[in-house]
């Protein structure tokens, strides 16, 4: 069989129309789009374009939305943005402990500035509580950040009532959706927040291109200087091909959103029977929410086997998962956010991730339960 890609929390394959319309844009266009002669306007038009598409199908105004270079860029530019234009009003900002690191890093970068964090904990599932939020407030809180849905574990956080509480106290609201969009119904005119962040390549978009909802009112400081593209919140010369292809992802993505759920339990579901057939229940642990979950991303602890042996073995089988975020996978760093769900140590040391999407099959479900007893029981029979 083929190789198996089972990592698409990570990155997906750009969809072959994706693929089609930044091939031809490519081709066709190269004018810088803040020139103002003919090929500067066609360029414009293309970045106005996909701005319109995007804010068409997320349900925001195109003025609320900023092209990035992807979601890390996306979560630094609201978190910095927002904290350092409401600094006058205080100093406090909320976030929770299993938060991506674009989001982490960010807050600790704050934090050597003079802000304080508050890094709320999670329960067993992975879940913040709106009321753990509100404990947290205090009278200099001028920011809060919660994921919508973790990419670890996929559990799915109670933005609507974080987001309610937030509006009540008067205290930004920022979300990081880059797991979310395409797999849970976005509009942004409906949900309680000033900052969502999104990334294309999540989606089968391409990779380097990301996007910031900004409410409109919402305060921003820009990051980074230079021309007034963006309307002044983020200079740099615009990606023409990325913008085309993050519209045509987020089509693509928000048409087929019933379908690609529907799929992802599929393939969820087919896994977990196949393991139970073949390994018994007794023998792995579902880590993460078994209600409120992202279905593409399934982590999965197998107590006894190390995570870093059996991603090895499973690689060898030609099937590609992580141990979690992309961004900390390639190190032997135990989980942040299995940490902070306060899992025993035997789960902690053998949690894998599997993440499924364009073009995987039941079939493959099939072969990697196989092989997974296989492996485990061969590296079973070596201890």
């Amino acid at each position: 069989m083929k190789p198996i890609y089972l990592d698409h929390a990570a990155s997906t394959p750009v969809h072959p129309e994706v693929a089609k319309v930044m091939y031809n844009m490519q081709l066709e266009q190269y004018g810088n789009a803040s020139s103002v002669h003919t090929f500067g306007r066609s360029a414009k038009k293309i970045i106005n374009g996909a701005r319109d598409t995007i804010a068409g199908y997320l349900g925001c105004m195109p003025d609320e939305w900023v092209f990035t270079s992807g979601g890390t860029e996306s979560d630094n530019l609201a978190l910095f943005g927002a904290a350092s234009a409401s600094a006058s009003k205080g100093k406090h900002i909320i976030t929770t402990a299993v938060e991506h690191h674009a989001v982490l890093h960010t807050c600790e970068a704050l934090e050597k500035q003079g802000y304080a964090v508050t890094y709320l904990p999670v329960d067993a599932a992975g879940r913040v509580s709106a009321a753990g939020v509100e404990a947290a407030l205090r009278e200099d809180t001028v920011l809060i950040s919660v994921m919508y849905a973790n990419n670890e574990v996929g559990t799915v956080e109670p933005i609507q009532e974080i987001g309610r509480l937030a509006a009540e106290h008067g205290i930004l609201f920022h979300v990081d959706a880059v797991q979310a969009l395409g797999v849970l119904p976005i509009s942004l005119r409906g949900l309680p927040v000033d900052y969502m962040s999104f990334a294309a390549h999540k989606i089968g978009g391409p990779q380097g291109i990301g996007g910031l909802y900004v409410r409109r009112g919402a305060p921003l400081q820009p990051r980074q200087h230079g021309g007034l593209q963006e309307r002044g919140r983020r200079a740099g010369t615009e990606s023409l091909a990325g913008a085309a292809g993050f519209a045509k992802a987020v089509e693509l993505a928000v048409q087929g959103l019933e379908q690609r759920r529907d799929k992802a339990l599929m393939l969820r579901g087919t896994l977990l029977q196949e393991l139970d057939r073949r390994i018994g229940r007794e023998s792995y642990v579902i880590n993460g929410s078994r209600q409120d979950f992202l279905p593409g991303i399934l982590n999965l602890s197998f107590p006894g086997v190390r995570t870093d042996v059996l991603l090895m073995n499973l690689d060898m089988e030609g099937i590609a998962a992580a141990s979690g975020s992309a961004c900390t996978s390639g190190s032997l760093e135990i989980s942040h956010v299995l940490q902070a769900m306060k899992l025993p140590e035997e789960l902690l040391n053998s949690a894998i991730r599997f993440s499924t999407g364009l073009g995987n099959t039941n079939e493959e479900m099939e072969y990697v339960a196989q092989k997974v007893e296989t492996i485990l029981n061969r590296l079973r029979k070596n201890d």
